[in-house]
């Protein structure tokens, strides 16, 4: 991916410190060996050679963003790292620990590459994919503990699971987590087409590094999966949907054809119990039963949560009801 030449400039300058024609610069100053530990400090093998300070930093950077990367809508994941080391909070310069001058800088320069920055929750600063909302992040392991603010962002999630509707958590959560995840053209089948849905809520592809795609569907319900007749998600009616999304085409738009479902998401809400699982691993064929993937509210919530997504509306307003700020 390559930047223009003036946002690299510009990136350049803030890593540098070098102040702008007019005003303030907002950004640490840093001398060649304080531009060589800040390579460091982000994993790189980058050092500075003496050479102007600006020009070198700004090759570095399209160096940087010649990476690898997992889309046309993600940024290489040394360059994510660049741009949280360059907001941390404890440069702050000329201006308060918000680093509010410094962010307008910064999104100046990346607005022009349809990035823009913020600064989240854990007070860390990330970058956002302006025309798909999708934040661009290092790979996330969601089995990692968790930071006593994603520990109380869980907790607020948790709560709105408890309270929120199926179309809400497939609209809410399920859609926006599987678009940061990298899966691509998700359709959600909604209210009105359910006589259409043919066992899937939703469907949606992900394409490889090798260029290959595969298809997958997914089947939601709010609450708690089990094998007993009286559960809201009872097993023996999501066998029947995943039969049915697995043997019936869905039409891609993007190359005109009917293709199958390669695999069927079974997603709750609640937990997804192991009877249930092993009842519906006992009544599939061994083909069929590889192509069954399952997601519980352990999962929503742990990979939701690391993966650093603003949370729903409703729990915004929720916590802006019960903030301890006074109310002036």
């Amino acid at each position: 991916m390559e930047f223009h030449r003036k946002t690299l400039g510009q990136l350049a300058d803030m890593i540098c410190g070098n102040p702008p024609e007019a005003g303030e610069t907002y950004f640490l100053y840093r001398s060649s060996y304080y531009i060589s530990e800040f390579f460091e400090d982000i994993e790189t093998d980058f050092r500075h050679d003496g050479t102007t300070r600006k020009w070198w930093v700004s090759d570095t950077l399209k160096e940087i963003l010649a990476e690898p990367r997992t889309g046309t809508d993600t940024l290489p994941d040394t360059f994510v790292r660049l741009i949280r080391r360059l907001m941390d909070r404890e440069d702050a310069t000329n201006e308060g620990p918000d680093r509010a001058n410094a962010l307008k800088s910064l999104n100046a320069a990346l607005g022009r590459e349809g990035f823009e920055a913020f600064y989240a929750d854990d007070g860390q600063c990330y970058l956002r994919h302006v025309a798909t909302n999708k934040v661009a992040v290092a790979p996330v392991n969601p089995h990692r503990p968790l930071s006593a603010v994603e520990q109380k962002r869980r907790d607020q999630l948790t709560t709105y699971l408890n309270q929120c509707s199926e179309d809400e958590l497939i609209e809410e959560l399920l859609l926006p987590l599987f678009r940061q995840l990298g899966f691509h053209r998700i359709t959600a089948a909604g209210h009105r087409d359910k006589a259409l849905e043919y066992g899937k809520d939703v469907w949606m592809k992900y394409t490889l590094p090798t260029q290959h795609v595969l298809y997958f569907g997914i089947q939601a319900k709010k609450g708690k999966i089990d094998s007993a007749g009286v559960s809201d998600g009872n097993i023996a009616e999501i066998h029947n949907q995943v039969l049915m999304m697995l043997g019936h085409e869905i039409f891609d738009p993007e190359i005109g054809k009917r293709v199958l479902v390669d695999h069927a998401f079974i997603v709750a809400g609640g937990d997804i119990t192991k009877a249930a699982r092993n009842w519906l691993g006992n009544k599939l064929d061994a083909s069929r039963r590889s192509q069954i993937l399952f997601m519980d509210r352990k999962d929503i919530l742990d990979l939701f949560v690391v993966t650093n997504l603003p949370l729903p509306a409703a729990v915004q307003h929720q916590k802006d009801l019960f903030s301890d700020d006074p109310p002036f």
